[in-house]
C-alpha cells in the first residue's frame, strides 16, 4: 500500500503545497482506475441535489440510491483534513456504502477550511443531516465518516443529542482524528513515514480551527467531550497510522460512556485505507467487515430501536 501510494517517488509534506495543490493531489489519488464488476455497486444511481444553509449559502450534496433498499440512510461526510477532499473524491466509497448496506447514502460537499473555517464545516454537516431527515423520514438514520468527516460525525452526534432535534441508529466512523492536542500521535511509533503524518495533522487543525483556544470546544476535542446517549458506534482503525491509538481511545471511552461500540483494527492497513478497497485486496477485506459490523448493529434491537429511545447501556467491543 506504501509501495503503491509511493510510486512517483517520496510524499511532498502538505505545508509545501498551497491547499489547491492539496486538494488535486488527494482527488487524483482517489481518482485512480477502479475494479469493474457487475456486482451491487453497479446498480447504485447517483444524482446531486443543494442543501441550503442557516446564513443563506448552499452547498452540493449526492444522493446514492442502491439497488436493494434496506430502509436505511447514511449521511456520509468525507475526509480530507477538514480542508480536502469532497463527494467527488468519495464516490466510490459512497457507493460501496450504498450497495453493501443497502441504504440511500447522502454525502454532504461540505464548505472547508481554510476558507471556511471551524465551525463552518461541522455547521454544514449538521445541515447535512437534517436535511437527509427531512427528505428521507421513517428510515433508520447512520451517521458516517472518515478521517475528518468521521470527527464530524461525533460533532453532529454531539449537536443532536443536546438539541433533541434528531436520532440516529448508529455511527459509523472510520480512524477519526479525535485528539487536536496530538498527544497520542506524536507518541505514535508510526508518526512518520505512513502517508499520514503527525505534521499534516498538525496542519490540518491549523487550517481547520486557526484559533487555537477554540480547540477546546467539545467539537472539536473529541476525547474530552461527554460521550453519554450517543449512538452505537462501529470505530475503525489503522494499524500504521498515527492516529490509531487515539481512535481506540475514543472506542474506550465511548464504551465506559455507556454507548455500544464495536472496534473493527486494520492490521497491515494505513490511513485512508477504505478509499484504497479497489487496489488493496488487505482494504477490501477490512472495509467490509467494517460494514458487516454496521449492519449487524443495524440488525440488533438495541441499533433498530435507537431513535426511540435515545439511550444506551451496554458496550461491546469487537475482536
Amino acid at each position: 500500500m506504501i509501495k503503491w501510494q509511493r510510486a512517483d517517488g517520496p510524499p511532498v509534506p502538505m505545508r509545501a503545497l498551497t491547499v489547491e495543490q492539496a486538494r488535486e493531489r488527494y482527488l487524483s489519488n482517489a481518482a485512480l482506475p477502479r475494479r469493474q464488476d457487475g456486482g451491487p455497486r453497479a446498480a447504485v444511481t447517483a444524482v446531486d441535489r443543494t442543501i441550503d444553509t442557516a446564513d443563506g449559502s448552499a452547498f452540493r450534496c449526492r444522493v446514492y440510491t442502491p439497488g436493494t433498499d434496506e430502509g436505511r440512510v447514511v449521511t456520509y461526510l468525507h475526509g480530507g483534513g477538514w480542508a480536502l477532499g469532497d463527494i467527488d473524491s468519495h464516490d466510490q466509497a459512497c457507493r460501496i456504502v450504498a450497495a453493501s448496506l443497502g441504504a440511500v447514502v447522502v454525502s454532504a460537499d461540505y464548505r472547508r477550511a481554510p476558507e471556511f473555517p471551524y465551525p463552518t464545516p461541522l455547521l454544514d454537516a449538521i445541515a447535512a443531516a437534517r436535511w437527509t431527515s427531512r427528505s428521507f423520514p421513517g428510515r433508520e438514520h447512520v451517521l458516517a465518516g472518515d478521517s475528518a468527516g468521521a470527527h464530524l460525525a461525533v460533532g453532529v452526534a454531539l449537536d443532536a443529542r443536546d438539541t433533541g432535534d434528531l436520532g440516529f441508529a448508529a455511527q459509523l466512523l472510520l480512524y477519526p482524528p479525535v485528539d487536536p492536542r496530538l498527544l497520542f500521535a506524536a507518541a505514535s511509533p508510526y508518526a512518520e513515514g505512513y502517508l499520514l503524518t503527525v505534521d499534516d495533522m498538525a496542519y490540518h487543525y491549523d487550517l481547520y480551527v486557526p484559533d487555537a483556544r477554540r480547540r477546546f470546544d467539545p467539537a472539536v476535542d473529541l476525547l474530552n467531550a461527554d460521550l453519554r446517549n450517543l449512538p452505537p458506534a462501529v470505530v475503525a482503525t489503522a494499524e500504521f497510522d498515527p492516529l490509531h491509538d487515539e481512535g481506540v481511545e475514543l472506542a474506550d471511552k465511548l464504551a465506559v460512556a455507556g454507548v455500544p461500540v464495536r472496534h473493527v483494527p486494520g492490521p497491515g492497513l494505513v490511513h485512508g485505507y477504505f478509499l484504497m478497497q479497489d487496489i488493496v485486496p488487505a482494504a477490501a477485506t477490512c472495509g467490509e467487515r467494517v460494514l458487516r459490523e454496521l449492519d449487524a448493529v443495524l440488525r440488533s434491537p438495541r441499533g433498530a430501536s435507537r431513535a426511540a429511545s435515545g439511550r444506551y447501556a451496554e458496550a461491546v467491543r469487537g475482536d
